[in-house]
């Protein structure tokens, strides 16, 4: 009994090596703590979804649609990103977004990010291409006008080129170590509820015509850049969207690079956005 007698003692009698031993506990016992639950708990990085698209096509109208759930509010052009948390649901029995993107709605649920990126052209390099490579990255949306189309169709048509072109050399760059995540493509036609609106048919063909006029004009401005012969093969290459030498464009070429382009029609004004919803929740 004297041994813990004398060790109870010691540790109550004030001295400098308690008081050192003590302040060491005090202050690294905590630290020690956070440490072990930070390493041993993973950090959960949630999937995104990229909105991009021309200014004006309805892209933080359909953010604001989809966060809100009601209707989307006034909005004004987009000089920075913006991201929400949403919420999908597995649940098939879920007839409308706003029922599937509820929290207390049946089925397993996922979260995401949708992220929506300005669409002017001095800002798209800066903050949309960028965030093509992100390893989050689970599908693209690139909303546009259809009412409005005929008269913008040559700026839509080259920003999906870059958009596109990106996403082509993204999964060609996998192809020497491990391949990234297929990331597919939904062209969102907005605005239908205008009677000037194209349908989503005549929005993929005037598309696809377009990106082929872009494609050879490309390839033609590199031919006449005076790059050298030797050179232009393998740039030319490198800048050429879909099936490299064909004549023609088509969305279907991009299945080669195992991206699909899905391109649906819809309104973000009258709410009728349910089969875009679906096609995010699909690549959740």
């Amino acid at each position: 009994m004297e041994a813990p007698k004398q060790l109870l003692e010691y540790i109550l009698t004030p001295s400098f090596e308690i008081f050192v031993v003590g302040a060491i506990i005090v202050l690294l016992l905590p630290i020690l703590v956070h440490l072990y639950i930070a390493r041993s708990t993973p950090y959960t990085t949630l999937p995104t979804i990229l909105l991009v698209g021309p200014p004006g096509g309805g892209k933080t109208s359909l953010l604001t649609l989809l966060e809100r759930g009601d209707s989307a509010s006034a909005t004004h052009t987009s000089q920075i990103p913006q991201s929400v948390e949403l919420t999908v649901s597995n649940d098939r029995g879920a007839t409308t977004f706003r029922e599937a993107a509820q929290i207390d709605a049946p089925g397993s649920h996922r979260k995401f990010l949708l992220v929506d990126t300005p669409g002017h052209g001095k800002l798209r390099n800066q903050h949309a291409m960028t965030q093509l490579a992100a390893s989050t990255l689970r599908g693209v949306v690139y909303i546009l006008d259809a009412a409005s189309l005929e008269d913008s169709l040559a700026d839509a048509a080259a920003y999906l080129y870059d958009v596109l072109l990106a996403l082509q050399k993204r999964t060609g760059a996998g192809k020497t170590s491990k391949t990234p995540n297929a990331i597919h493509v939904l062209i969102a036609a907005n605005k239908l509820d205008l009677f000037t609106a194209l349908p989503a048919s005549l929005v993929k063909s005037n598309l696809e015509a377009e990106l082929g006029r872009i494609r050879q004009s490309r390839s033609k401005g590199l031919l006449d850049s005076g790059v050298g012969v030797d050179e232009v093969g393998s740039e030319e290459q490198d800048g050429w969207l879909g099936e490299y030498g064909s004549e023609k464009f088509s969305f279907g070429q991009m299945r080669e690079f195992d991206i699909e382009v899905d391109i649906v029609g819809g309104s973000v004004l009258e709410g009728n956005v349910d089969k875009w919803w679906d096609w995010i929740s699909d690549r959740i």
